[in-house]
């Protein structure tokens, strides 16, 4: 196996490991802020319970994603070196405002954690925004960088040479508003799948007091509310992602739905396998002229198709499947919130307990949208393949020519599987030895 491919593999790796705290980080933070919010406006310290929880859980998770982000950012040096001599001239800026992003985040976190019991109210929604802040900054920052390399800009490559840098030219790149919205967005959406899928396992599994069924209810009903939105949200701006596409990276598009000639009235192709020879996709399900809805606001647009490109330009075609299991998840996870919300606004002036049905399918909300999270990601890096930044520098030519790559892939991926394991261990050992009943019973 070449070096390209071991690079992309131990990076990719590294990746999807750290994206997995990074996420939740973003995503909870956000509901302990709401949380707060929640405790004031309805003055029940329920709300305040679930915040001081969810915050110990992020503590747990941040041990983690330091790390692991700072293996990431050595990575970049150590296996992109041709890259990394690019961005240093010209997008470095994001990963540097990134840093107090990160300071803002921990700072207010330690003062909530230690000191949230002797804050006022007010002082502890304060500390809080900050924590959720840092986090969402620290997101934006990360994402910038990548936007930047779907549609560079701020800069001329002239014989090797980086000429004309203009930093805020590339920081304003024409990919950054709608990418950076759509993983911050995304992130919020499946923090708050995730919490819900913890307070529905806790249902599901029942042998609750009923002053723990009532905790437990809040906690998914106000999940499912932020669950809800962003994924509306989130559908919406995938809207606006394709239109992006279609303007600036035609061909990933066309990867992403199989496209292969071009055409007005292009049809939106679920499911399936691109077939180069046939110039379609086989098995999959076809919506006339949505693609072209999709992208351009007409079913009459012009899509551009892969056979418009050279073939060694073209995204690998799997990334179709990696899309559309991304939107299937997006659709089924606010297919779940509306049927919760249908039943519980029939049933909100009973105390009649959900279906067991519906409490299963939320159980396995949280790793469905870590799921859509994963492969949204490796279809984003994936799907603008065989360029490094697009269009502009080729994989081949960032990637590192040292050797033995193979075995320090071998030796990240045994590090990972560890840490993921040791990080279950220490969330099931500490929460079992601090149940919520024993909070609940001090609040009587």
């Amino acid at each position: 196996m070449d070096n390209v491919m071991l690079a992309r593999m131990i990076f990719g790796t590294s990746i999807a490991f750290h994206i997995i705290f990074a996420t939740l980080g973003v995503g909870i933070t956000l509901m302990i802020l709401v949380a707060e919010i929640m405790r004031i406006i309805r003055k029940d310290e329920d709300y305040g319970t679930l915040a001081k929880r969810w915050t110990k859980g992020v503590a747990i998770l941040l041990g983690v994603a330091i790390p692991s982000g700072t293996i990431v950012a050595v990575m970049l040096s150590l296996l992109w070196p041709g890259f990394m001599e690019i961005v240093g001239q010209v997008i470095a800026l994001p990963f540097q405002v990134e840093i107090f992003a990160f300071f803002l985040e921990a700072l207010f976190l330690s003062i909530y954690i230690y000191a949230a019991d002797r804050l006022s109210p007010t002082m502890r929604i304060v500390s809080v925004f900050f924590v959720a802040l840092g986090a969402t900054a620290s997101a934006v920052l990360i994402t910038n960088a990548h936007a930047w390399m779907n549609t560079p800009r701020g800069f001329d490559l002239v014989n090797g040479q980086v000429t004309n840098v203009n930093p805020l030219a590339a920081v304003n790149n024409p990919s950054f508003y709608v990418t950076s919205l759509h993983v911050v967005g995304s992130a919020y959406m499946t923090g708050a799948f995730v919490l819900a899928s913890v307070a529905a396992y806790k249902l599901f599994r029942g042998g609750l007091t009923e002053r723990e069924v009532t905790y437990h209810r809040k906690g998914l009903t106000l999940s499912l509310a932020i669950g809800l939105i962003m994924s509306v949200y989130t559908m919406n701006n995938g809207h606006d992602t394709a239109i992006m596409l279609h303007e600036h990276i035609p061909v990933k598009l066309a990867a992403a739905e199989g496209l292969f000639e071009t055409q007005a009235n292009a049809p939106l192709a679920i499911m399936g396998t691109p077939d180069p020879e046939a110039g379609r996709v086989i098995g999959g399900i076809e919506i006339p002229g949505m693609l072209s809805w999709l992208a351009t606001g007409s079913t009459d647009g012009v899509v551009r198709g892969l056979y418009d490109y050279p073939q060694d330009e073209w995204p690998p075609l799997f990334v179709h499947t990696l899309f559309n299991v991304m939107v299937g998840i997006g659709s089924a996870l606010f297919g779940l919130a509306v049927i919760f919300w249908v039943l519980w606004f029939f049933r909100r002036k009973t105390k009649k307990p959900y279906p067991k049905w519906l409490l299963a399918g939320l159980v396995a909300s949280g790793p469905l949208a870590m799921i859509g999270i994963e492969t949204g990601w490796i279809f984003s890096c994936t799907g603008r393949q065989p360029w490094t930044i697009y269009g502009i520098q080729r994989t081949s030519e960032a990637a590192t020519n040292s050797g033995n790559l193979g075995m320090l892939f071998f030796l990240f991926v045994s590090l990972y599987l560890v840490l993921l394991v040791l990080t279950g261990l220490v969330m099931h050992y500490f929460f079992n030895r601090n149940p919520v009943s024993k909070e609940l019973q001090t609040m009587s």
